[in-house]
């Protein structure tokens, strides 16, 4: 099967590459090596792959839609696993077109180069837990796919639900295939330096500080990369049938306290945090909780990996 994946040079698009290729699938990558975080972990993640010979990078930014639908109509990919994205809650405050780019205008152009290839057969695409906005989870249960997702609280939120809906249309009008899929704080080695498990890692190492927002009542939950990698599988192993517009969330169903976390990171480092106690910033949520039975119905989706063991593989 040739499967295209967009953001390939990502942190979830390497190890999804590196899990397709390893049970023999043809994989085409994208990515625009952007600047958002140091780009040189991007390379250095991009070379593993290239030691494949099933792998072909290409440098390409996926919102000039003349040039990536030329490629869809040239490449012909089965499946197209769209994970590209400007990612960042609290960057889409200071540079907000450049979620208009990616996550707006870079997602029409992945829809309209798929439905002008009969060859697509699916599009799975990247959402976020960030959509439900900022919602209480004292009802005993995590967030749903059914539950409301109108109040978002940044930028980000709002283009990717933007995204979700701009697919569902295409699902009506185009007859096209798609999941979207709500990622909830992914982690783990290789990860994405701006997120907090890694820039604490780093000050913790150095001796600096680290920044506590919310006075450090925030709840998230973290899921382990692996985990992650085992839901876009399922997912792509059983599709969606043409015209049909699916949402899923892809968490561990396990919030953890922001304070838990950084306890079990000083545990891992064998030193403790300087912590500085900080408000909420603008854009931040209270807590995230993933409800993940409709994914675990659908190909028998289980976390297996809890952040005690996912943080050491990381710090590893």
């Amino acid at each position: 099967m040739a499967i295209l994946i967009t953001g390939a040079a990502g942190f979830i698009g390497a190890h999804l590459a590196k899990s397709l290729l390893a049970r023999g699938e043809q994989v085409i990558g994208v990515d625009n090596f952007n600047g958002y975080y140091d780009p040189t972990l991007k390379v250095a993640r991009a070379r593993i792959l290239e030691t494949t010979s099933a792998f072909e990078m290409l440098h390409l930014d996926i919102a000039e839609a003349t040039a990536f639908a030329s490629l869809i109509q040239t490449l012909r990919p089965q499946v197209v696993i769209h994970l590209a994205a400007q990612a960042g809650v609290r960057h889409s405050i200071d540079n907000p077109f450049a979620y208009q780019h990616a996550n707006l205008l870079g997602h029409l152009s992945v829809l309209e180069a798929c439905r002008n290839q009969s060859s697509v057969e699916h599009l799975i695409y990247a959402s976020s837990s960030s959509v439900y906005g900022d919602r209480p989870t004292c009802a005993g249960h995590g967030f749903r796919e059914t539950d409301a997702a109108i109040e978002p609280c940044s930028l980000y939120a709002a283009t990717k639900r933007s995204g979700e809906l701009m697919s569902a249309a295409y699902s009506r009008l185009y007859g096209l295939a798609q999941t979207g899929l709500r990622f909830f704080t992914v982690y783990g080695p290789f990860g994405r330096p701006d997120m907090a498990y890694f820039s604490f890692t780093r000050s913790i190492l150095a001796g600096q500080p680290i920044d506590v927002f919310g006075e450090g009542k925030m709840a998230r939950d973290f899921t382990y990369i692996d985990d992650v990698i085992q839901g876009i599988m399922g997912v792509l192993d059983n599709p969606a049938r043409p015209g049909e517009a699916r949402i899923y969330n892809v968490g561990d169903n396990r919030p953890v306290a922001l304070l838990d976390m950084i306890q079990s990171l000083e545990r891992v480092l064998g030193r403790e945090a300087q912590k500085v106690m900080r408000p909420m910033q603008p854009g931040d949520v209270t807590s995230t909780w993933a409800e993940i039975t409709n994914l675990q119905a659908l190909c028998g989706y289980r976390p297996r990996t809890p952040l005690d063991e996912g943080l050491p593989r990381f710090v590893d």
